[in-house]
């Protein structure tokens, strides 16, 4: 099982690093450190702080100890793959920058076959050690981070077979490439782990 994660990981990141020059990329950038700087008005000189937003969330009730452990493994499984899931909104947003400066397809097919080259011997082993749960969570959180489906990502780069095929495939390993994400309903509680763990609260 684990090596079919790794194989949908492996196929994701390199599809997702080629013919990309074509597509709309996003990137969601970190809200950073808090900002410091100094205002004159008129005799008065005001040191000016600026906070990032703080969000309060109810503490959270267990109704058993297999709740709390789901949700321990939640933590942990965000924890692995939100990382990667922005790696992968960065590079869609950094190769698209790249091939559109690049004269002609030519350039580009090289280009995209020696950094597809790179991204897979550096990543590989990271990715071999997700489990089962954490390949479909880092699915899920593509989603989030590149408003697009695995599907719709795949079919936009490979074409529909190539989409359609893989889906069968992640089907039969119990994966979906077509798993949304929803922040407000379904993955509330993912949503409020990623942003916890953002403010170092978690």
């Amino acid at each position: 099982m684990k090596k079919r994660i790794v194989l949908f990981s492996l196929l994701l990141l390199s599809i997702l690093t080629g013919d990309l020059f074509a597509q709309k990329a996003y990137l969601s950038v970190p809200t950073g450190e808090p900002i410091v700087w100094v205002e004159k008005n008129g005799k008065d000189t005001m040191l000016m702080y600026y906070l990032n937003n703080i969000n309060i969330y109810p503490p959270e009730h267990f109704k058993n100890k297999s709740q709390e452990k789901f949700y321990w493994m939640t933590v942990r499984d965000v924890k692995l793959t939100f990382p990667y899931a922005r790696l992968i909104a960065f590079e869609l947003n950094k190769t698209n920058k790249k091939l559109a400066s690049l004269p002609d397809d030519k350039e580009r097919k090289k280009y995209l076959s020696q950094y597809e080259k790179q991204v897979l011997k550096k990543y590989e082993p990271a990715l071999k050690s997700m489990n089962i749960n954490q390949g479909k969570m880092l699915l899920k959180l593509v989603d989030r981070e590149c408003n697009a489906t695995s599907y719709e990502l795949i079919k936009a780069y490979r074409g529909s077979v190539a989409a359609f095929f893989w889906q069968g495939v992640a089907r039969l390993f119990g994966s979906n490439l077509k798993a949304e994400y929803d922040g407000k309903d379904k993955d509330k509680i993912v949503e409020r782990i990623i942003v916890l763990v953002g403010e170092n609260r978690l």
